[in-house]
Parts: C-alpha cells; sequence; structure tokens
C-alpha cells in the first residue's frame, strides 16, 4: 500500500507529528520527570512494591478472598508513602499526561481515518460523550 511508504505524504506528516511532539517544550518536561524516576532507586523501589502489593490483593480479592483491614492498612500506608516522594508522585502525574497524550492523538487519527476528514470539535466532544448520544430520538439525539 503506497500510502505506508515511507516516502509517502501520510509516512512524511506522522514523522513530522513525531518530532513536533518530540521537541514539544511540555513533552521534554515529562520526559525529565520519568527521566528522574527511572534514575532514582528509591522511588523506583516503592512504586514497585506498592504496585506488587496492589496486584496481590486485586488477585486475592478476584479469587473470591477476604482482604483483612491490616493488608489494606498498610497497602494505603505504602500508597501515601509513595505518593508524599515527589519523585514518584512527578512520575505518576508525567505518566497519566504520556498515556492521556497517546490516547487523544490515536482517537484524532482514528476518527479521521473512520470519517474521511478532519474531525471538528463537535466530532470529538460526540466522542467523548458529549453532546448528542448517537441516535437514541432517531434524529442522533436524545429523546427527552
Amino acid at each position: 500500500m503506497k500510502i505506508l511508504e515511507d516516502d509517502s505524504a501520510v509516512m512524511s506528516k506522522a514523522r513530522e507529528l513525531c518530532s513536533t511532539i518530540a521537541e514539544d517544550a511540555d513533552y521534554q518536561q515529562l520526559l525529565a520527570k520519568v527521566e528522574s524516576f527511572l534514575n532514582n532507586d528509591e522511588a523506583r523501589l516503592a512504586y514497585q512494591s506498592v504496585h506488587e502489593s496492589g496486584q496481590a490483593l486485586n488477585q486475592k480479592q478476584q479469587a473470591g478472598l477476604e482482604l483483612a483491614d491490616s493488608e489494606i492498612a498498610q497497602f494505603e500506608s505504602a500508597r501515601e508513602s509513595l505518593m508524599a516522594n515527589p519523585i514518584a508522585s512527578e512520575f505518576l502525574g508525567a505518566q497519566k499526561d504520556l498515556e492521556s497524550l497517546q490516547a487523544t492523538v490515536g482517537r484524532l487519527v482514528g476518527m479521521t481515518l473512520e470519517l474521511g476528514r478532519v474531525p471538528t470539535s463537535e466530532d470529538i466532544a460526540q466522542a467523548q460523550g458529549g453532546g448528542c448520544c448517537g441516535g437514541e430520538g432517531g434524529d442522533g439525539c436524545c429523546s427527552g
């Protein structure tokens, strides 16, 4: 498919978008927070411990086992301690922002492919649950 060839206009624009993102000051700040976290053993180990503890509690709960109050309290205490660490806290915020950026850009590209045009603000609002609800009333708007 020619559209996916390395020298196609679409691939050129995709690389241009990637370059714009990579050079953006806000994006660079997010990366710096991630790097700071990755270079801080204390923050990484605290994050890993809380993550593993959360997974273990979740698995236990999904297996139908009751969680002891002491287990929950211990997890909450470790989580609060993790969030009190500014490097870990900034990492978690940066991680959330990076995931949001990826989802938003992906959603815009996906909508463009579905609609056959650049999505409008109204298209985006509808896709996010704003405005009309997609056909309940026969005219694309909720009956109510």
